[in-house]
Parts: C-alpha cells; structure tokens; sequence
C-alpha cells in the first residue's frame, strides 16, 4: 500500500516533534496550513499526539515519530539530526 497524502503530511508533523524530551511538544496554530491542522486532527484521532492542535506525543506517538524520523535519516542519507 502506498502512501497518500495524507499520511506523508502526518509523518511529516511527526517528524517535528522532539523525541528526546516527553515535556517538549508541537502547536500547530488554527490559522496554519489547513493540510497540517488537518493532519494535527487525524493524528490526534489516532491517538498518536494529546490534543488536536498537536500537544505531547503519546506513547504510541513517540514510537511511530522515532521510526519515521529514523526512515527520513535513513531515507535522505542522513546519518544525524
């Protein structure tokens, strides 16, 4: 299955938040780029980050940005941040 849009948006919002801290987290502004608040919701509806405006990462959230950041780096052959 490929990709779609809507899944490259998300793990792009995914991939902005910091996985090295639990206190940092990710606002994403209700006059931002509809696509990203848009992605913000159905991240939030997948209960992958805490409010639908972006917030903290949940567990399950943590996990799946740390792979999609470790699929970018390997990806863009990148070896750091």
């Amino acid at each position: 299955m490929p990709y779609t849009q809507d899944i490259v948006e998300e793990m792009n919002l995914l991939v902005k938040f910091p996985i090295h801290s639990n206190m940092e987290g990710v606002k994403v502004h209700s006059d931002a780029n509809p696509a990203l608040v848009s992605a913000a919701q159905r991240l939030y509806a997948k209960g992958l980050v805490t409010q639908l405006d972006g917030g903290y990462l949940t567990h399950t959230g943590h996990q799946v940005a740390e792979n999609a950041k470790i699929a970018l780096r390997i990806l863009t052959g990148k070896t750091t941040e």
